[in-house]
């Protein structure tokens, strides 16, 4: 008898996945009920795809009945530095390790594609992909294949790769035997929860993802509230904080060197050279990344709250170039920007700016910007 499992490992290792597990095609255990709940008090945010799916999400068993086993794969995308040695250029962009690259949703997705097309041919078995937008709970099908478990941050950790694995499935109608389940390894550790700049975790286990940078500057379409802006220093697209901390990753850094690399033009952009690109200058920048999607007005209103967070004067200018500009979501933080950097000069420009401006929120961020400079000059 042929060894199934083993013929699929290899050619998932020749895909060039670092991760190979299998799991029964069900829903683990709590993971149902966990998403009922967060969805339930609104956690979720402007996530509304999350509330759409929840049926199928919460259980493979709904999403395609006659799936048997899903054969969970990983690529380590770990950094060779710690993210957060990023955070101390303040001129400097933070993005996220995972974005710094080309978009992993296209890259697992051809090699999970090859993979389930070679198990169709050679087993008869009917396959379907999964990565991630796909209505699947990865990470506790992860920890129940034995990849790794998910930790007190929500995201997996792996025993060899710390937090850094991007995850993909193929689930099939072939019945292969699972692999043991990981225990949760994080003891009395909290240091994810201690270190997340805007307290997005209301306890182990448990984020909000409305409080969440990651969420903040991809997911949230809107102005983002003045409670957090200063604490998303010079982030602009995601947050490695919760899973640069992690004590596993010390091992992360003895496994074979990451595949996935990043572009050495996302490593760390000057936030004035972000600033000044025009729509068609930012998808051409950001062609293949996942950051194209969020679009040019959402990533310059992420990238002027951080030059409102450097504290260099110099960039007054470019914040004060975007009070014109045709987004209400970039003029408002050009407008809070300014008034961290210059505020006698946002003061000078209100008698002219402020006539001319129509929208509500914008005009709510000039007059909030106005009260606190002349509650600061007495």
């Amino acid at each position: 008898m042929p060894d199934i499992r083993a013929e699929i490992r290899a050619a998932a290792l020749r895909e060039g996945f670092e991760v190979v597990r299998f799991a029964a095609a069900e829903s683990a255990p709590q993971a149902g009920s966990d998403l009922r709940q967060f969805l339930d008090e609104g956690r979720h945010g402007g996530m509304a795809w999350l509330a759409n799916n929840a049926d199928r999400r919460a259980d493979p068993k709904v999403l395609w009945p006659q799936a048997r086993t899903a054969i969970v794969v990983g690529i380590n995308y770990g950094p060779k530095h710690d993210p957060r040695e990023r955070l101390r250029d303040r001129d400097r962009a933070a993005i996220s390790c995972y974005a710094q690259g080309d978009d992993y949703h296209d890259l697992m997705k051809a090699k999970l594609k090859r993979l389930a097309r070679l198990i169709a041919e050679e087993h008869g078995a009917e396959v379907k992909v999964f990565v991630d937008t796909a209505p699947v709970m990865e990470k506790p099908l992860a920890q129940a294949a034995g990849a790794g478990w998910q930790g007190k941050h929500t995201n997996l950790v792996s025993r060899i790769y710390g937090s850094w694995l991007f995850l993909g499935s193929v689930f099939t109608t072939l019945e292969l035997a699972p692999d043991d389940p990981e225990p949760e390894h994080c003891g009395a550790c909290t240091r994810c929860l201690e270190v997340c700049p805007t307290n997005a975790f209301t306890g182990p286990f448990e984020i909000d993802a409305r409080r969440c940078i990651s969420y903040l500057t991809i997911e949230h379409k809107g102005h983002i509230a003045h409670e957090f802006r200063a604490a998303m220093g010079n982030r602009i697209y995601g947050c490695d904080d919760c899973l640069a901390v992690c004590p596993w990753n010390k091992f992360a850094s003895t496994a074979r060197e990451a595949r996935f690399h990043a572009r050495a033009e996302l490593a760390q952009p000057r936030l004035s050279d972000l600033a000044t690109l025009s729509d068609a200058e930012f998808r051409a920048l950001f062609r293949g990344s996942p950051i194209k999607r969020i679009g040019r007005d959402r990533f310059v209103r992420n990238v002027l709250i951080a030059i409102g967070n450097c504290g260099d004067g110099s960039l007054a200018a470019e914040a004060e170039r975007l009070l014109g500009d045709a987004s209400p979501l970039v003029r408002a933080m050009a407008v809070w920007a300014l008034s961290r950097l210059d505020a006698p000069r946002l003061q000078h420009l209100a008698a002219a700016q402020l006539p001319r401006e129509a929208d509500a929120d914008v005009c709510s961020e000039w007059t909030d910007a106005i009260s606190a400079s002349a509650v600061s000059a007495r």
